[in-house]
């Protein structure tokens, strides 16, 4: 048994007409599959399945008790893809994944930084790049996270997937040599220094030329005037 219960309904109705009646009634269309039975269109109200998985610990990997009709009552699932709105991301429509209990499952968990890093006081930033970890585990297992910590990172220095602790009965799916978290100096945009174009000078040089040539024709022609 999940922690989180959902209620959701079976519907027979499809198409954009049905959805827009679903949406007047506060609902929205789902699925649920999985475990080798016959998929069920359901319907449910999205703000109380955004609301749990906000309030869960587990976010995304939250496990559902189904409560509705026979077709649906007491299947533990989770919820595989929710399609949202471009614009203000209301959600449209979600997949429920029904899960066994006691098979292993791939989920992705997310990487929180914790301690301090020295390589900050020599001046470094820290470069968190890898943020999801690709772990296997029952469902009841599931990580809320997994703490990468930073605490003996040198400038320059990075802490890998394989340097991760993971709790016990929780195998690695992610690359083990990938980058977690760096300790880099900052990267320093140089300003750039305009040039002058080639000709310039020579152009300037002519006209003051020029302008002695003019002052000399002028001078010239004071001492005729005289």
């Amino acid at each position: 048994m999940a922690e989180v219960s959902i209620a959701v309904e079976s519907r027979s109705g499809t198409g954009k007409s049905y959805n827009r009646k679903l949406r007047a009634q506060g609902k929205v269309p789902g699925v649920v599959y999985g475990s080798g039975k016959e998929p069920v269109s359901v319907s449910f109200d999205p703000k109380v399945l955004e609301g749990k998985l906000s309030e869960s610990h587990a976010g995304i990997n939250t496990l559902f008790d189904l409560e509705g009709d026979s077709s649906v009552a007491n299947r533990v699932v989770m919820v595989k893809e929710l399609q949202r709105e471009p614009v203000r991301g209301a959600v449209l429509h979600a997949d429920f994944y029904e899960i066994d209990l006691t098979e292993r499952l791939h989920v992705s968990v997310p990487v929180h930084l914790s301690g301090t890093a020295p390589g900050l006081i020599e001046g470094g930033v820290i470069e968190h790049a890898l943020r999801e970890l690709e772990l296997a585990c029952l469902p009841n297992a599931i990580p809320d996270e997994v703490i990468a910590d930073v605490s003996g990172l040198e400038l320059g220095q990075s802490l890998h997937v394989a340097d991760i602790q993971l709790p016990g009965g929780v195998e690695l799916v992610s690359n083990s040599e990938l980058s977690v978290v760096s300790v880099l100096l900052p990267k320093i945009i140089e300003e750039e220094v305009v040039e002058p174009e080639e000709g310039e000078e020579g152009v300037a040089g002519e006209g003051e030329a020029d302008s002695e040539g003019t002052a000399e024709g002028d001078s010239e022609a004071e001492d005729k005037g005289d």
